[in-house]
């Protein structure tokens, strides 16, 4: 009868032990998915930043009078570059001046129809709006990630130990700028 009642215990605590792997490496998982996701939009913002110096020259050489809103952009993307390294927080705010001061050179173009027609610039204004989209997909694709993650963690038995293994919840990307909810208006 001891030899069952060990057999039992041993199985208990194999089960025990194998689900505990189970959900810590499932844990793992999701945060690593979560991280490869927030990486994701760091190479799209990059991209991002990469092409705004190339439009700033294309438009500085029909826009000379608009001197201000192209040092505006050049500073935003600068500022923006500094941000990434001081957190995520920081970072999605100084992308949303970013964006703001992209805008801007827009708006510009409508008083340049030489500009518009520029081969230059269609080509990199369709750059800058595939990675625009790039970066939306990117940011969904985190806030899904970071919620599965975050799921997990909360839902038994991983919420019995995650927090003291050094799992904790992520933060969602979100627009906190009413500017940022309306849509731009661009005409080409």
């Amino acid at each position: 009868m001891a030899a069952i009642v060990l057999i039992v215990l041993a199985v208990i605590a194999l089960v025990f032990i194998l689900g505990f792997i189970g959900v810590y490496n499932g844990l793992v998982r999701s945060r690593n998915q979560t991280e490869e996701a927030a990486s994701d939009i760091d190479v799209q913002l990059k991209r991002r930043h990469d092409l705004i110096p190339n439009l700033v020259e294309t438009v500085k050489g029909y826009a000379t009078q608009e001197k201000t809103v192209l040092e505006d952009v050049t500073k935003a993307r600068a500022d923006a570059i500094a941000a990434g390294s001081q957190g995520v927080e920081a970072r999605d705010q100084a992308e949303n001046v970013l964006t703001q001061a992209l805008r801007s050179v827009f708006s510009v173009v409508e008083n340049y129809p030489d500009l518009k027609s520029s081969a230059n610039f269609q080509q990199l204004s369709a750059q800058l709006t595939d990675t625009e989209d790039k970066i939306l997909a990117a940011r969904r694709f985190y806030n899904n990630c970071a919620r599965e993650y975050n799921s997990l963690q909360q839902t038994f038995p991983a919420e019995l130990f995650a927090r003291s293994m050094g799992f904790t919840p992520k933060d969602y990307l979100t627009v906190d700028s009413p500017e940022d909810r309306v849509a731009p208006q661009v005409h080409f």
